[in-house]
């Protein structure tokens, strides 16, 4: 009966029960595909991340509970954070192959720093689907991986309430909220129904979409972000040509072994 090390790891996060949290699976053998969606699901976590080591750098494929992502921020900061922590890796960076190309994770004085692809959004029509969805008139809506929507204060990003059968009709992966906030250079919330994620507590791969557009608008290269779901986490941004640098914290939150049949 083949078994595997699983860690959960709360992301973007310097404490138990804040950030996002994932579950890493270290892969001693190959699983398929649908072995490593049934796990996911039963983990029913935003993200569940799949690693599996090779001589000079490791394969990492990422999971919500209904379907493989072609890009997750905090399950790759976790599997890194599992790697240095608990891996004992002994350089000051590690290297993954996944399906977003080349991604590497370094350690820092203040916690993991990963060189992620930028993905400017560029503007588009509000869909018809959430005209009503609002409260107020955004400021801009644009569109990359996901729709970001622009909104006139923090306090909108807030208090938004998302109609997440509305959301999930969209053909993007999710719908990103944001607005410039008076703590930070600006504040997110994030939601992807379709892909079986109502909110993610806070989403790296959204901050790839989110820092292009704040840079330019803040006339700024390196960015303070807040996620403010229910759990919260920051999210340091530095742009750099067409890649973004998104730096945060982890902590293990649990360690266990995954029996399968």
């Amino acid at each position: 009966m083949p078994s595997f090390i699983q860690y959960q790891v709360d992301a973007f996060a310097d404490q138990p029960f804040s950030g996002n949290p994932a579950a890493v699976v270290l892969l001693t053998e190959s699983l398929s595909d649908v072995q490593m969606q049934s796990i996911a699901n039963e983990n029913n976590l935003s993200e569940t991340a799949f690693v599996m080591a090779h001589e000079s750098y490791y394969d990492l494929r990422w999971f919500t509970p209904t379907v493989e992502v072609d890009l997750c921020g905090h399950a790759t900061l976790a599997a890194a954070h599992v790697l240095f922590h608990h891996q004992g890796i002994d350089r000051d960076h590690v290297v993954f192959q996944t399906r977003s190309g080349e991604l590497t994770v370094t350690r820092t004085a203040d916690g993991y720093c990963m060189d992620f692809p930028a993905q400017p959004p560029t503007p588009c029509w509000l869909p018809d689907a959430l005209l009503t969805e609002f409260a107020v008139e955004p400021v801009a809506v644009l569109a990359a991986v996901d729709y970001v929507v622009v909104l006139p204060d923090e306090t909108h990003v807030r208090s938004y309430q998302p109609n997440l059968t509305v959301l999930a009709s969209l053909p993007l992966r999710g719908v990103i909220v944001t607005a410039r906030s008076t703590a930070y250079d600006f504040v997110s919330r994030f939601f992807a129904p379709n892909v079986g994620v109502a909110e993610d507590p806070v989403t790296g791969s959204a901050h790839c979409q989110l820092a292009p557009y704040w840079a330019e608008q803040l006339a700024k290269r390196e960015l303070i972000a807040w996620q403010c779901s229910t759990r919260g986490g920051e999210v340091v941004c530095r742009l750099d040509g067409d890649r973004v640098h998104l730096m945060g914290r982890a902590c293990t939150f649990l360690e266990g072994r995954i029996w399968l049949p």
